[in-house]
């Protein structure tokens, strides 16, 4: 694909994104890879941008929360996903 790089917080929320869970939340994103909000949300926002991840909102779990959104891969997104370098397992930027 020209003009893609890929870079390790891309295969790491790739790898999360693909592990088979289908719908995901952000902060369970986060937790996952060890990528903070300011680096994981424009990933998401790209990925959504290049038609590999779709979104969607959620209505809030217990009254007065806000509804969140939440992510999954499409089709093209697994393909992008698979084709990933596999560096030895699960991508993790930082300790739990």
């Amino acid at each position: 694909m020209p003009g893609f790089r890929s870079t390790r917080p891309m295969r790491a929320l790739l790898a999360a994104l693909g592990d088979g869970s289908g719908w995901r939340h952000g902060y369970e994103l986060s937790k996952e890879t060890g990528l903070r909000s300011g680096t994981l949300y424009p990933l998401l926002m790209r990925f959504a941008e290049r038609g590999w991840v779709e979104a969607r909102w959620t209505e809030a779990a217990a009254p007065g929360r806000p509804p969140r959104h939440i992510y999954r891969l499409t089709a093209e997104g697994c393909r992008i996903a698979a084709e990933q370098p596999d560096r030895g397992g699960a991508l993790r930027l930082r300790p739990a």
